[in-house]
């Protein structure tokens, strides 16, 4: 049985990752850009996409410990500095909804790498929260459910995918839009979450320094 605080952090890893991905708002895109396809074809287009993404987020989460080294970045400022750029991003997508794809990308033969896979699926909001992430992943246990955490987001990604055509037809364009503000909501809590994380360890490590004797 996992420690109580590696099961909160897999937990929080994975809600995280869920919201900020929001295949479900990916739906309507896909359903555009695979228009006229047959099922075979949007199930490799699917699939590469969320591979793309996939590859994309774990090169992130990988590299998160060199890049924060490398810059002399501490997990506490980049959980403040990606939980604002989380919650303006998120805030955004719960005022104007999900960004539509670029009128230029719509005609691309294959749309599975881009803009599917990036910045659809691993946008800079899916690729801040595996850094902020893997900033907390202090444990090999951690990094062990964060990596569990990507590859059952990406998993449900690439069902949803599969059963966008179904999705969008049953929940219509105001289901759409319910589902979008939904989870630009959950994002924006996170976010804040993000930001009272790492100034809790900011403030308490100042008070620490302050009563430590001289």
């Amino acid at each position: 049985m996992l420690p109580p605080e590696v099961t909160a952090f897999a937990l929080l890893a994975f809600s995280s990752l869920f919201s900020v991905i929001n295949p479900i708002s990916a739906a309507p895109v896909f359903v555009m850009l695979t228009a006229g396809r047959d099922t075979g074809e949007r199930r490799r287009v699917a699939f590469k996409a969320s591979l793309a993404a996939l590859l994309t987020l774990a090169l992130f989460a990988a590299a998160g410990g060199a890049i924060f080294a490398f810059f002399g970045i501490t997990v506490p400022a980049f959980q403040i500095a990606g939980g604002v750029l989380f919650t303006a991003m998120s805030l955004r997508t719960l005022n104007e909804g999900r960004e539509d794809v670029p009128a230029d990308e719509e005609g691309r033969d294959d749309p599975s790498i881009v803009p599917l896979g990036i910045p659809l699926i691993a946008g800079p909001g899916a690729i801040s929260t595996v850094m902020v992430l893997i900033g907390q992943a202090q444990s090999g246990a951690s990094r062990v459910a964060l990596a569990a955490a990507l590859g059952l987001n990406l998993a449900l990604t690439f069902l949803i995918l599969l059963a966008a055509p179904t999705i969008v037809a049953a929940i219509g364009t105001t289901g759409q839009k319910i589902v979008a503000k939904i989870m630009g909501l959950i994002t924006v809590v996170i976010g804040i979450q993000f930001v009272i994380n790492g100034a809790t360890t900011v403030i308490v490590s100042i008070l620490r320094a302050a009563r430590a004797p001289t």
